[in-house]
């Protein structure tokens, strides 16, 4: 499968992004879907994630009540809703893909490791 993030650009603090990660070649629906992202000079970080069937979401502590991932599979689509906007979400944000299941209570979404596709990225920047 290829991803193809878009949706970021610039915004104030507090401002509002929706970024989008479409899927070609295989259909999402079979995946669970992570986000990363990764700022100048720091390790690239988990952000959010969703279950292949959307019933399950997992959000890092900074971006909790926040953003919110949700999914479209029927538009092959993940989206990532980016709201009250900080500089220190300012970052490269890539989507990635897990073709294995995610058991409950199993943690397998936070690392890089377990995603078998990724996108692009796309630059969110945030200004003060």
């Amino acid at each position: 499968v290829q991803l193809q993030a878009s949706g970021g650009g610039s915004v104030q603090t507090g401002g509002s992004l929706r970024l989008s990660c479409a899927a070609s070649g295989r259909t999402l629906s079979s995946y669970a879907v992570g986000w990363f992202r990764q700022a100048p000079g720091k390790e690239r970080e988990f952000v959010v994630a969703i279950s292949w069937s959307g019933a399950r979401t997992y959000y890092a502590d900074s971006v909790k009540g926040r953003f919110t991932i949700s999914r479209d599979n029927a538009k092959n689509t993940v989206y990532l809703q980016m709201n009250s906007l900080k500089p220190e979400d300012t970052a490269v944000y890539y989507c990635a893909a897990d073709q294995d299941p995610w058991p409950y209570g199993n943690n397998r979404y936070l690392f890089e490791y377990t995603y078998d596709y990724w996108g692009q990225g796309t630059q969110v920047t945030v200004s003060s």
